[in-house]
């Protein structure tokens, strides 16, 4: 665990949070499960790139997913 990470994490952890509570607020599936997703996955992975990779593919699928 370096800072980066921490700082990666703490970045996509918090737009997670914003998902989280405007899915659940709005009763939309997708923002609330993404946002769920984002709020777990950095205590998972450690590599710095993965962990940019997968927090911008999860921050991005509720743009391109809307139900």
């Amino acid at each position: 665990m370096n800072t980066a990470s921490l700082w990666w994490g703490l970045l996509f952890g918090s737009i997670g949070l914003g998902y989280f509570l405007y899915g659940k607020r709005q009763r939309a599936p997708v923002p609330l499960v993404c946002g769920l997703g984002l709020m777990a996955f950095p205590y998972f992975v450690s590599n710095n790139w993965a962990l940019v990779l997968i927090g911008v593919g999860l921050a991005a699928v509720p743009y391109f997913l809307r139900f």
